[in-house]
């Protein structure tokens, strides 16, 4: 599993994903890249797309081939998301490609 965090969450949540293969769309070099492009050019090499912003569940088409999931908490701050951890874990294991999964706490 191959799996883009957006710019907008931090990059502590990577160790809360540990065993599946994130990286942060900085490192990937799409920190300025809007939405429309960056579900895109994540289709073409992720299986899913993870953020906390609410407009991108807005984009459509949604890219075929990619599961975009959002994460709705208090804020984008770890222990705000932290609870939806194994929600997202779950969500990224068995990854619904073509849609918008949106977890709440």
């Amino acid at each position: 599993m191959r799996v883009p965090l957006d710019h907008c969450l931090p990059r502590r949540l990577l160790a809360r994903l540990e065993g599946l293969e994130v990286r942060t769309a900085a490192v990937v070099g799409w920190a300025a890249v809007p939405d429309r492009e960056l579900l895109r050019a994540a289709a073409a090499t992720f299986d899913a797309f993870v953020t906390v912003d609410r407009g991108i569940a807005s984009t459509r088409p949604v890219p075929e081939r990619l599961a975009i999931v959002v994460l709705v908490a208090p804020s984008n701050r770890v222990a705000d998301l932290e609870p939806l951890v194994p929600a997202l874990r779950a969500a990224l294991e068995r990854p619904a490609r073509g849609t918008v999964v949106v977890l709440r706490r």
